[in-house]
């Protein structure tokens, strides 16, 4: 239900902040006075299309919030969750429309920016609105197949009939998959043929590309290592450095005999004999040099045959690899593809065969649970037809007749709703033809059409509030009195707002607003205000809309035994 509305700056309304309670409230007022600005205004928090000119004049936003508390079982939240909308059931859920004088209108669910068309989703599950120019869920013909389903208590055939779809619809997408992978392998058979065969002639094996880039990496160097080698034998062979140094060290061990030399602490001595040391070194490492470096042939393996052999199995692997727009490491794996689709190919048509009979055996289950629903609803129609004639004698429109028409869709067409189209259709006169009740229903008849299908629908549908538009145009005596009568009924398990011109209908409500022009508000300008009405200022107002301009005495005592009769 509602639980605060607030209304900024749209059209005559300057400021505007009601909370209003539950069960039946009747909004009264002279013609003019802005009652069905409000409506407009709910209009547009519940996603209606924002126009410019609901900004007051003057100011540069309106905007328009309604707070609302939804009962935990509400399938509202199930949406908000769904579209990732913070909400919590411990607290209000508030819908926010804006319209700038320049920019975009934005629409809010709990401050969070959303789409309009999300708006107006949530507003349908939380609002209805009925009236002679507003838009109506009962109205409208995507509307009254779910109405049936609900007045039917079909919830459990249109979870098997969703499954039985979902379970088709895998089945056909299946078989589709099937059908055209062997259309495409078919059609290939020749080149998957060549492709295999030249595959399976190379056998690529997994990882390695990698190994024959290193190995051959490795045996190019061996021709460069076997160079170097022979370059330093050569160095080492040609200038006989070791022939050098023994000349060297023998000269230098006649300067360390020489008489008072030897065992002598001076410079030049000691000079000597360390020279005589540092060329021995020089001739042992100079031998250990030789050793080495002679080593070293013998620890070549330079292979030409083994080169040339891994970069013929390397250059074919990156060949192949070209020729099918892959890499050399993914040769492997496109070789096991393209046996998988040989395979399929020359297998013949058994999977495809396996496929196409359970989408047939889906189908069939589909259409089993979807005729099951068909009957449902068909039984469900009369019943309603019946509920609803009994509503409209006493609202004046006995010689109209409600039909239900449940018709199947063309093959094809069903989904996980099953297989029906359902439409409500009006008679408005007998012997006239039955057609849609959008189009045969006048604008004095269609509030009241809403009224009947709601109450014979009862607790069908979702929304939790409900705003009739003078239902009553039109009217008046006892067909108003019935009026009254039904949206009491209906206030029982919901909040029934009314915008009424009839003293009876009014007298039925639980409580009254008066809609009426404010020459005092804080602009200066001039608006539109809303007040509750006491007791006594009910009498008063209903007494006005029995005289007219002028209350009489006798309008006073009419507006008190209608406020005593209900």
């Amino acid at each position: 239900m509602i639980l605060s509305i607030s209304i900024r700056d749209f059209v005559l309304i300057d400021r505007l902040d009601i909370e209003p309670g539950a069960g039946f409230t009747a909004l009264t007022g002279e013609t003019g006075a802005g009652k069905s600005i409000i409506l407009d205004a709910l209009s547009l928090a519940m996603g209606a299309p924002a126009d410019r000119s609901f900004i007051r004049n003057g100011t540069q936003q309106a905007s328009v919030a309604v707070e609302f508390g939804p009962p935990s079982r509400h399938p509202v939240w199930a949406l908000l969750q769904e579209q990732g909308i913070e909400a919590s059931m411990d607290e209000a859920l508030t819908l926010k429309r804006v319209i700038r004088t320049s920019g975009p209108a934005r629409a809010f669910v709990n401050d969070q920016a959303v789409s309009a068309a999300l708006l107006a989703e949530i507003g349908e599950m939380l609002v209805e609105i009925h009236g002679q120019h507003a838009a109506s869920a009962l109205m409208r013909p995507s509307m009254h197949r779910r109405l049936l389903d609900q007045f039917a208590g079909n919830e459990t055939l249109l979870s098997a009939c969703s499954k039985a779809f979902d379970a088709l619809h895998e089945a056909r997408e299946t078989r589709a998959r099937l059908e055209a992978e062997q259309a495409d392998a078919i059609a290939a058979r020749e080149w998957l043929g060549q492709a295999v065969e030249e595959l399976e002639r190379l056998a690529p094996v997994s990882g390695e590309a990698e190994e024959l880039t290193t190995r051959r990496m490795r045996l190019m160097q061996s021709e460069r290592v076997t160079e170097a080698v022979s370059e330093a034998e050569t160095a080492m062979d040609g200038a006989d450095m070791e022939t050098a140094l023994s000349r060297a060290a023998r000269a230098v061990e006649r300067i360390c005999r020489l008489p008072g030399f030897e065992g002598s602490d001076e410079t030049l001595p000691v000079a000597a004999r360390a020279a005589a040391e540092a060329i021995e070194r020089a001739i042992i490492e100079t031998r250990e040099a030789g050793a080495a470096v002679f080593g070293l042939e013998r620890l070549i393996s330079h292979d030409t045959s083994a080169l040339e052999s891994a970069e013929s199995r390397l250059f074919a692997l990156r060949a192949l690899a070209r020729k099918h727009m892959t890499e050399p490491e993914a040769l492997p794996d496109l070789l096991a593809k393209l046996r998988g689709q040989l395979d399929l190919a020359e297998a013949g048509e058994d999977a495809l065969i396996a496929a196409r009979k359970a989408e047939t055996a889906t189908q069939a289950r589909y259409h089993q649970v979807a005729e099951k629903l068909t009957v449902a609803r068909k039984a469900a129609a009369g019943q309603l037809e019946k509920a609803i004639a009994k509503e409209l004698a006493p609202l004046k429109l006995g010689r109209a007749t409600i039909g239900i028409c449940v018709e199947a869709l063309p093959e094809g067409e069903g989904g996980a709703f099953g297989a029906d189209r359902v439409e409500f259709e009006a008679e408005t006169n007998p012997g006239a033809g039955f057609g849609p009740l959008r189009k045969i229903a006048s604008g004095g008849e269609l509030a009241r059409f809403s009224l009947a299908l709601k109450c014979a629908l009862a607790e069908a549908g979702s929304a939790q509030t409900l705003i009739f538009d003078e239902v009553d145009q039109g009217v008046g005596g006892s067909v108003a009195a019935a009026i009254g009568e039904r949206l009491v009924r209906l206030a029982g398990a919901r909040q029934v707002f009314a915008v009424t011109h009839s003293p009876q209908v009014a007298a039925s409500a639980a409580a009254q607003w008066l809609v009426e022009k404010d020459h005092e508000n804080a602009s200066g300008s001039g608006g539109t205000r809303v007040r509750g009405l006491d007791d006594s200022a009910r009498q008063e107002e209903i007494a006005r809309m029995l005289s007219g301009a002028e209350v009489t005495e006798e309008a006073r005592a009419a507006a008190g035994r209608l406020l005593e009769d209900v």
